[in-house]
């Protein structure tokens, strides 16, 4: 039996996070185990969706916390790693400058994603495979703080994908553009006209704490009218209340609102009732394209 152990970094719009994994190679299928997760609740979407850049505060504390995700690796014995930031570093006027300042400050190497990418990082992370049914389509929606990634899968092939610029942070700032929400909206008419029924899958950290909210076991499907009673009960609360009838940390309190009308506009524009939540991220998504090009590298 042979040990790797891999490390993946996500810079969001509305946390940096760690995920270390040790994986176990035998006879059979290898074993994916996770050791180690740190999520560090910086909102980088803060400053790009209202100035445009990311200021200096949020740079040092970004850079604070990379250099000690580098020291966490290196005390794993992390053999790989891969970083990737997301829409906040994207869309930041500075994004490559502070990226640069990283590698220089802490070693570590950030690759920046289109959206497109990011919902195909996130498919590696095999989890959507155990939901995907043949003969089914679905829309994999993933709601982050920045942007929505929406892939379209027919027959268990990926047919199309697109990333739009709405996401929590980015809506709780007031920068969501009405003519990208109304481009969303007629996308997603558009291909439930051609591929209804459809069957969401769902991805994000919001969705994932809705789902354990609601009680569900962790394969029970979500329905839409389940989510659309616990929005409709949540808005009318205050970030305060949010937080203490639910039980939600600070950092929960306020996106998870503008997640949860992400989820209930594409619902209903592609009139779905069965979500499907996998609990699958770019973190796993990255540490499986970590293991696949390990097997390469071997080959």
């Amino acid at each position: 039996m042979s040990f790797h152990t891999f490390a993946a970094i996500d810079i969001g719009s509305n946390a940096i996070r760690l995920l270390i994994h040790n994986i176990e190679e035998g006879k059979g299928v290898p074993a994916f185990k996770k050791v180690a997760f740190l999520r560090v609740p910086i909102r980088l979407g803060e400053d790009t969706f209202s100035k445009g850049f990311i200021d200096e505060t949020k740079t040092e504390r970004l850079n604070e916390a990379l250099a000690g995700f580098a020291h966490i690796m290196r005390a794993y014995q992390v053999s790989s790693y891969m970083a990737c930031a997301t829409s906040a570093m994207r869309d930041a006027g500075n994004g490559e400058e502070i990226a640069a300042g990283i590698r220089k400050n802490s070693g570590i190497d950030i690759r920046i994603i289109s959206g497109k990418e990011e919902a195909d990082m996130i498919f590696q992370a095999g989890k959507l495979n155990a939901v995907i049914e043949p003969g089914r389509n679905y829309l994999y929606v993933d709601v982050g703080g920045g942007s929505t990634e929406v892939v379209l899968y027919s027959r268990q092939t990926k047919i199309d994908a697109r990333s739009f610029q709405i996401g929590t942070v980015r809506m709780l700032a007031n920068k969501v553009n009405k003519e990208e929400k109304e481009n969303f909206k007629a996308w997603l008419k558009e291909i439930c006209e051609k591929y209804a029924p459809l069957s969401i899958i769902a991805s994000g950290g919001n969705i994932n704490k809705i789902h354990k909210m609601l009680g569900k076991t962790p394969k029970e499907v979500l329905l839409y009218t389940e989510l659309r009673m616990l929005y409709d009960v949540m808005k009318e609360l205050t970030y305060e209340e949010r937080i203490h009838n639910f039980h939600l940390n600070n950092y929960r309190a306020d996106v998870i609102i503008p997640a949860m009308k992400i989820f209930l506009t594409a619902g209903k524009a592609c009139k779905v009732n069965q979500i499907f939540v996998p609990k699958a991220g770019l973190a796993d998504g990255i540490i499986h394209h970590l293991y696949r090009e390990h097997k390469k590298a071997l080959k």
